[in-house]
């Protein structure tokens, strides 16, 4: 596929993250000559990132609307994939919305500026039972609003995954390692339905959509082939891992009691009383808009997975 325009220089936020990681890879595997500027506050931490070829590492706060405006100088193309999947009010506000609200208007300033992508999520609206959709949905509107304000808008594609599993995802790598050690499996919105995406997949959506000319609706619904439930997710990983569990779907008072308990343990939650509220609302394409199929995708399912897991008995260590 041959870009209208082939981007010089991109701008990344979030390009260190799981999703980042495998973007940046796919642009400098796509695109050699082009320069990606990936902003981090560690950039010591991504020396892998920064291996790549026309990776260029900035120490830098993606949260201050100078370094934003900066950060965008001479660049043809934005990427942003900061997001947070637990907090409170004032976290969701500050990454979901003025955050956003500081790139857009960053953007809006930048005349060279052609295409800007926004990694979303499914299920994300104004009236949405949990923070975290009501604060992406919000996030989408102004990225809207601001850019179609300003004289010559970059044209805008919004992405809206489902969950995202990779080799190096927490989110199949916890579940694994929770039935090799547990006998049976207890489960907070063990009903919730899902659409499972691969990380591949939606960073190659990050790639064609740079790639295409821009589309008359700009939202893309990024799932995989199969839709599961949390429960049905839980047991196709421990088989694949070689160590499924029994898995007990708790009713939401209980599952409330187990989301709270995990959000006071150390470290980024499993599950948090906010996602069993994002869980009323099936995370599933809705088919109102054109899918992964419309950029020449072929999703892959869960069992793309099969053979990363260690063996059981060998320890909780997933080989990568």
């Amino acid at each position: 596929m041959s870009p209208p325009h082939t981007p010089r220089l991109i701008v990344l936020t979030g390009g260190t993250g799981f999703v980042g990681r495998t973007v940046c890879a796919r642009l400098a595997a796509r695109w050699p000559g082009v320069r990606l500027r990936v902003p981090t506050r560690r950039p010591a931490a991504a020396r892998a990132l920064a291996a790549l070829p026309g990776v260029e590492l900035v120490a830098a706060d993606v949260h201050d609307p100078a370094q934003a405006l900066r950060l965008l100088d001479g660049a043809d193309a934005l990427v942003h994939l900061v997001a947070i999947l637990h907090g409170d009010a004032t976290a969701f506000e500050r990454t979901h919305v003025t955050l956003v609200r500081h790139w857009a208007q960053a953007a809006a300033q930048r005349p060279v500026l052609r295409r800007v992508v926004h990694v979303s999520a499914l299920g994300v609206s104004p009236d949405g039972p949990s923070l975290y959709l009501r604060s992406k949905a919000a996030g989408e509107r102004i990225w809207r609003e601001t850019l179609t304000a300003s004289g010559q808008p970059p044209a805008l594609a919004l992405l809206r995954p489902s969950v995202i599993f990779g080799t190096e995802d927490r989110f199949t790598n916890l579940f694994a390692r929770l039935q090799r050690l547990a006998p049976v499996l207890p489960l907070a919105g063990a009903d919730a339905r899902f659409q499972p995406v691969a990380v591949g997949d939606v960073a190659e959506a990050v790639v064609r959509t740079l790639a295409a000319p821009p589309a008359a609706d700009p939202v893309v619904e990024c799932a995989g082939p199969e839709v599961l439930t949390l429960r049905q997710i839980v047991q196709r990983v421990g088989t694949l891992a070689g160590c499924a569990r029994p898995v007990i779907g708790l009713p939401e008072a209980a599952g409330r009691l187990q989301a709270s308990a995990l959000g006071l343990l150390p470290g980024e939650p499993l599950m948090s009383v906010d996602n069993l509220l994002s869980m009323r609302v099936p995370n599933v394409a809705s088919g109102r808009h054109p899918g992964l199929d419309s950029l020449g995708i072929t999703a892959a399912g869960l069992d793309s997975l099969a053979g990363h897991f260690a063996p059981r008995g060998h320890g909780a260590t997933p080989r990568s």
